[in-house]
């Protein structure tokens, strides 16, 4: 089945104190986007990713691009006001029945190994959101004060975020609405079951300083192996 991945890579470098959009921050000597598009060329030969950047920054985005293992295989687009626009404005050039992922270019250490996870759920259920489950003690604000919850049933949402693509498509269809969070909160709306697949601890959102020097850690032990 034709795959498609609609990578958005929106984000601005004010939580990191840098200029530089975190998406284009260095990651031993590579930028941190340019790991997420060939996470997705490696996991699959025949899927073509659209990826959606701010209109300032597309020239860099051609830069980074060229530089990957296939870029004949990217296709770029401008973002919108939102998220949701902007992953609107991706899924816009989809035309064929396909499997559609949705990930954050800043997830920058998936792998290959996930991104096939979920479309093999994907292909079965309709829909596949990884997650992980929660290790810290967790607490939810209530009228009178906060309680405890059995962080055994939370579960901490990751991307890709992976659907057929006439559910999603029909899903951004929908009025923009605050409540949406991620692309499983707006197939949610339409009366979906969302079905959640293992995530991966490794797979961590780029966006204070610390988290290049996880990431890079975490590059290194795999080039070690370990």
């Amino acid at each position: 089945m034709k795959k498609f991945a609609v990578i958005v890579a929106g984000g601005s470098g004010l939580r990191m104190g840098t200029q530089l959009p975190k998406q284009f921050l260095p990651l031993r000597d590579k930028p941190v986007l340019w790991y997420t598009l060939n996470a997705f060329l490696e996991a699959f030969d025949d899927l073509t990713i659209i990826l959606v950047l701010p209109e300032a920054h597309l020239q860099t985005g051609h830069e980074i691009l060229r530089s990957t293992s296939d870029p004949d295989r990217i296709w770029m687009t401008t973002g919108g006001e939102t998220r949701f626009h902007s992953v609107k404005n991706g899924l816009d050039h989809i035309h064929q029945n396909s499997i559609i992922f949705v990930h954050d270019g800043v997830r920058c250490l998936l792998t290959p190994e996930l991104i096939r996870r979920c479309y093999d759920t994907a292909q079965e259920r309709g829909n596949a959101i990884p997650a992980v489950t929660a290790v810290d003690s967790i607490r939810i604000e209530t009228f009178g004060g906060n309680a405890a919850v059995d962080r055994n049933k939370v579960r901490i949402i990751q991307t890709p975020q992976t659907f057929y693509s006439d559910l999603i498509k029909a899903a951004f269809e929908q009025e923009y609405d605050d409540s949406f969070t991620d692309e499983a909160s707006v197939v949610e709306r339409l009366g979906v079951k969302i079905h959640l697949v293992e995530g991966e601890p490794t797979n961590i959102k780029i966006t204070r300083p610390l988290d290049i020097l996880i990431a890079e850690k975490i590059l290194e032990e795999r080039e070690m192996g370990i």
